[in-house]
C-alpha cells in the first residue's frame, strides 16, 4: 500500500504567521487576547486557553480588554473593528493575512465609485471582515442562486472580489454567471495562490488513489471545500478532524491512499494520521 500526502497539507503561510505570534506573545505580554479563534482547530485554541489566551468575540469585549495585548487572526477584521482599537489606545498586533489585506485595501478602494460583490461564504469572518471595508453596498455571493437575490441596479459598476480560499473552479462559475447577467463588473481575482495549489494537488491526488482523508477542523471553509473537492473524483473520501474519526473500512483493500489536510491542521494531526495509516493498512 503506497500514501501520497500532498506537499501543501497543512498551516499555509498566513495561518502559521498569526498562530506564532500568539505563542511567542504569551511570555511576553502580561494579558494577551485573540479577537476570534486564532485559528479554525479546536486542538490549537484549546492549547492557547490553557496557556492563559483569552478568546474576545464581540465589540464590547473588545472595549473592555484595555489590560492586555490583542491579536487579529489571519482572517482579519472591519475597518470597524480597527477603528475601535485605535480610538480606545488598546495595544494589538495585527496578524491579518497579507493576502487579505490586498483585498481590505481592494474594497475600500474601489468601494468609492462602485458596489462590491464578494464571492465566499457571507457568515465566514474573512468575508465579514472584508464586507466591513467597503466604503458603499457589499453583498456575498456564494452559490448560483445568490445572484438573483443582487441588489444592486445592473447598471451601476460593481468590483468583484473573493475569499481567499473560495474554490478556484466555483468562482470563475460565478464570474461567467455575473458577466452573462449584464452586470458591468471590475474583476479581482483575490484567491491566493496557496489555496489554488492546495486544492489542484488534492483534486490530482484524489485522482490517483483508491482512498482519500481530508483532515481539517469541521469549522474550517478551506478544509470542507478540500473535501468536496476530493469526494468528486474520489468515492471513498472521508473527511476527520483528528485519528480518532477515521473510518477504516473506507481504506481496506485500498493499494493507494491520499492525504491531505487544511491550511488550519496542526502538522502532529497530519503525522498522527499518516503513520496509523502506513502501519495499520
Amino acid at each position: 500500500m503506497e500514501i501520497l500526502k500532498a506537499d501543501s497539507a497543512g498551516f499555509c503561510f498566513g495561518v502559521k504567521r498569526a498562530v506564532d505570534a500568539v505563542y511567542e506573545n504569551i511570555e511576553s505580554k502580561d494579558k494577551l487576547y485573540t479577537f476570534g479563534p486564532i485559528i479554525h482547530n479546536d486542538e490549537v485554541v484549546k492549547d492557547l486557553e490553557s496557556k492563559g489566551v483569552t478568546i474576545l468575540s464581540t465589540p464590547e469585549e473588545l472595549v473592555s480588554a484595555k489590560d492586555g495585548t490583542v491579536i487579529i487572526r489571519s482572517h482579519g477584521v472591519s475597518k470597524e473593528i480597527i477603528d475601535l482599537l485605535e480610538e480606545n489606545n488598546i495595544d494589538y498586533i495585527d496578524m491579518t493575512c497579507p493576502f487579505v489585506k490586498r483585498i481590505h485595501n481592494t474594497v475600500y478602494k474601489e468601494s468609492e465609485d462602485k458596489n462590491i460583490i464578494i464571492i465566499g461564504n457571507p457568515v465566514h469572518p474573512e468575508v465579514v471582515g472584508i464586507m466591513g471595508w467597503s466604503r458603499g453596498k457589499a453583498f456575498a455571493v456564494e452559490k448560483e442562486e445568490d445572484v438573483s437575490k443582487i441588489p444592486f441596479p445592473k447598471d451601476q459598476q460593481i468590483c468583484v472580489v473573493s475569499q481567499t480560499t473560495f474554490n478556484y473552479n466555483k468562482f470563475q462559475e460565478l464570474v461567467e454567471i455575473l458577466q452573462k447577467n449584464s452586470y458591468y463588473i471590475y474583476i479581482v481575482n483575490t484567491i491566493c495562490d496557496a489555496t489554488r495549489k492546495r486544492q489542484s494537488e488534492a483534486k490530482e491526488i484524489a485522482s490517483k488513489v483508491d482512498a482519500m482523508i481530508v483532515i481539517g477542523d469541521k469549522k474550517s471553509s478551506n478544509s470542507k471545500k478540500l473535501y468536496e473537492i476530493c469526494g468528486g473524483v474520489c468515492e471513498k473520501t472521508q473527511f476527520i478532524q483528528s485519528l480518532h474519526e477515521l473510518n477504516d473500512s473506507l481504506l481496506q483493500g485500498a493499494s493507494q491512499i491520499g492525504i491531505t489536510a487544511g491550511a488550519s491542521t496542526p502538522n502532529n494531526i497530519i503525522e498522527e494520521v499518516q503513520n496509523y495509516v502506513r502501519i495499520n493498512f
